[in-house]
């Protein structure tokens, strides 16, 4: 067995093999609900072998989403479309699992398709919300600065949220503190002006991250995994880093996260990202080596080879994939095939499975 497809327990979750769907949004929804699209979307990268799917981010309150068309969990009338897609997915040995997000100020913008930038109130938008009244850009709205009830609010929303994947049959939840939105925002300087308990130092900046998991571990089990996916730099002078991830990620392990979703950048309109194939595993390889804490890696990771290596050099415990896994759902099967790793087939595919060397 390679090192890719070998099993990994964790909690009471084992994955059957260490590649993971990566959450990628869709624009797809109307008024947060999920529909056939999603259905297949996800459900195709389960029949494609993929051990584990984490659905798209998925907002906790219309504010928070980064479109009008975003994927929401923020009522309860948005549970029984996911129920029917999770369930898919456990039918094909695969883990669903959900990224509960909230876009800050990078919300009220539109689809990349229909131009991104600001959506007017008038067009379906709204006003976000965010640590300061910092806009992200010239072309996105500008947000109002969160109040202590606002914050309270967040945390309660990101915690109903949770209660409602559970009850729409997710077993992983993972909280999105990356990737420039909210709880990015309130980590990093760059975005994070505040005078109050939640600005300023490091302890105070991570405060809110912190009392998200708190809320979100109320009412998530125990004995199912919890994930928190960051952004290990801003790439941008005077922003997050390397060394603040590493610290951040061994509180996070006290806290009761069970693996740090390592990805980068996304908070700074300046970021200059120098971008190559896994350029983002080194600060995932720290995490790891430095906390002792579960990590995963992201970011043009696109070939069996590299992904194995990734693993048995021990630099990552899960491979999450992304744009490969658009343009190759079955890239999971086509792997093991590369590695001569007799992984099993869904059993409607199995003739056109290739033989192995024995």
């Amino acid at each position: 067995m390679s090192s890719l497809f070998s099993p990994l327990a964790i909690k009471s979750v084992t994955l059957k093999n260490r590649i993971v769907v990566s959450p990628m949004c869709q624009y797809s929804s109307v008024d947060g609900f999920a529909n056939d699209w999603h259905l297949v979307h996800l459900g195709s990268r389960a029949v494609g072998g993929a051990s584990m799917i984490i659905a798209e981010a998925t907002a906790v309150s219309p504010e928070g989403r980064i479109s009008p068309d975003d994927l929401g969990i923020w009522k309860d009338e948005h549970i029984e479309k996911l129920g029917q897609i999770t369930a898919f997915i456990r039918e094909q040995q695969c883990i669903p699992g959900i990224q509960l997000a909230h876009a800050g100020r990078k919300a009220s913008t539109a689809a990349p398709w229909k131009g991104r930038g600001k959506v007017a109130e008038n067009d379906g938008g709204w006003v976000p919300v965010a640590p300061s009244a910092l806009a992200f850009a010239d072309n996105y709205p500008m947000p109002t600065a969160l109040d202590a009830n606002g914050i309270r609010k967040i945390v309660s929303d990101f915690t109903a949220a949770a209660e409602r994947a559970l009850r729409a049959g997710f077993e992983v939840v993972e909280i999105h503190a990356a990737h420039g939105y909210l709880l990015h925002q309130f980590l990093s300087p760059l975005s994070n002006k505040r005078a109050d308990v939640y600005g300023g130092s490091f302890e105070n900046r991570i405060r809110l991250l912190l009392e998200v998991v708190e809320g979100v571990k109320t009412t998530w089990p125990d004995e199912l995994p919890l994930f928190v996916r960051i952004s290990a730099t801003d790439w941008a002078e005077g922003g997050w880093d390397a060394d603040d991830s590493v610290r951040l990620a061994g509180i996070l392990k006290s806290a009761g996260v069970d693996l740090i979703d390592v990805s980068t950048g996304g908070l700074a309109s300046h970021q200059r990202i120098p971008v190559k194939p896994a350029y983002q595993l080194p600060f995932a390889s720290r995490i790891k080596r430095e906390t002792g804490i579960l990590t995963s890696a992201v970011g043009l990771i696109t070939d069996a080879i590299q992904a194995e290596a990734i693993v048995a050099k021990g630099d990552a415990d899960v491979v999450m994939m992304a744009r490969e896994l658009l343009r190759n759902p079955y890239f999971p099967l086509k792997a093991a095939s590369e590695l001569n790793d007799d992984t099993a087939w869904p059993v409607q595919y199995d003739r056109a499975k290739p033989s192995y060397p024995k």
